[in-house]
């Protein structure tokens, strides 16, 4: 058993870290593959044919009243889908009917600081530190009676999904990872990176001056939009669909989250004590031995890592995706018919 736990205030009930069994490199079973090669296509869908989710649910989980979109059989297998910054719950509109057709119970929660989640005291913390990610996820899972479950993300709902399969396999049936291992240290940050490097992180040293936090309450939408403009330099949505997901930032911790995410990460906001052994466990990196599939498009234009920069941190079956036809950082939502299938695929490992 580990010493790790979800803090007790969030749940008196939570249950410690499992550590996986580390294997070798050679039993991880690398595979790098085109998409297209995926076997048992789901049914044809077009990026943008869904406009929208059935009517969103809501449920007390942690220290949250989480709000979530839910589609397939009660009974399904359970899927939980996470999304990124700045990006809601739609990324995955086009992608819940596929998953639900297959018979999967998708749930697509919004995260704290988007849509109709909100905290249940004004005195918690406007905390966005990726421990803190993974607690609610695991918390709504607990809300939901969900034992274990697929679990996939991109962006900061692939880092909570890295968090949780490292930390909580006994949670996590399989894992769908966009840009592959995602977890990260205040201590790892520390160190100056190539000026080209820097250059792609401008956002977040914006946010870690008080113009920045200004700039970014003000000019939300705007500044969502660029990102997701430079994030997939060929996804050319419209402006209905952007402005879907924009609604999701009209919510009153988003900017406070947005804002103290980023300044976690260069060690310039304090995270919350109770999650001090989490993060401690997670700035040695652990290794992910839950059947993974990490993908990637090929015009991903935000900061990511080479595949072979972190294929070895998985250790259980593994296989690397790329999406090819310009697919850049939002890939469930360019890509959602492919996504599906690496879902349903990572599934059946």
């Amino acid at each position: 058993m580990s010493d790790i736990d979800i803090p007790a205030d969030i749940n008196q009930a939570r249950r410690r870290f499992v550590g996986s069994a580390a294997l070798s490199l050679a039993a991880v079973g690398l595979c790098l593959t085109d998409a297209a090669e995926a076997q048992t296509p789901p049914p044809r869908a077009v990026p943008g044919t869904n406009a929208s989710f059935a009517a969103l649910k809501q449920i007390d989980a942690g220290v949250l009243n989480v709000g979530y979109a839910e589609a397939g059989p009660a009974d399904g297998p359970p899927v939980l889908l996470l999304h990124g910054w700045p990006y809601d719950i739609h990324s995955y509109v086009d992608v819940a009917p596929i998953l639900a057709k297959a018979g999967y119970r998708v749930i697509i929660p919004s995260l704290r600081g988007y849509g109709t989640t909100r905290f249940l005291s004004q005195e918690t913390p406007r905390n966005g530190q990726q421990a803190t990610l993974a607690v609610d996820v695991i918390t709504l899972m607990d809300a939901l009676k969900i034992e274990k479950a697929i679990i996939a993300g991109y962006d900061w709902g692939g880092r909570t999904a890295n968090v949780i399969a490292a930390l909580w396999p006994e949670r996590c049936k399989a894992m769908v990872s966009i840009s592959g291992y995602l977890i990260g240290s205040q201590e790892a940050n520390r160190p100056p990176l190539p000026p080209k490097a820097e250059q792609q992180w401008w956002y977040q040293y914006y946010f870690a001056t008080e113009r920045g936090a200004a700039g970014y309450a003000k000019y939300t939408s705007d500044f969502a939009r660029l990102i997701w403009e430079l994030a997939s330099p060929q996804w050319r949505f419209d402006d209905a669909t952007f402005a879907r997901s924009a609604a999701a930032f009209d919510n009153p911790d988003h900017v406070a989250i947005s804002i103290h995410n980023y300044r976690w990460r260069l060690g310039l906001a304090p995270g919350e004590p109770q999650f001090d052994a989490i993060e401690k466990k997670l700035a040695a990196f652990p290794n992910i031995g839950v059947p993974t599939i990490t993908l990637e498009g090929d015009a991903n234009g935000a900061p990511h890592p080479e595949p072979a920069a972190y294929a070895r941190r998985f250790t259980g079956r593994y296989e690397h995706r790329l999406f090819k036809g310009g697919i850049g950082h939002n890939l469930p939502q360019e890509a959602p018919q492919r996504f599906a299938q690496a879902v349903i695929d990572a599934g059946g490992f």
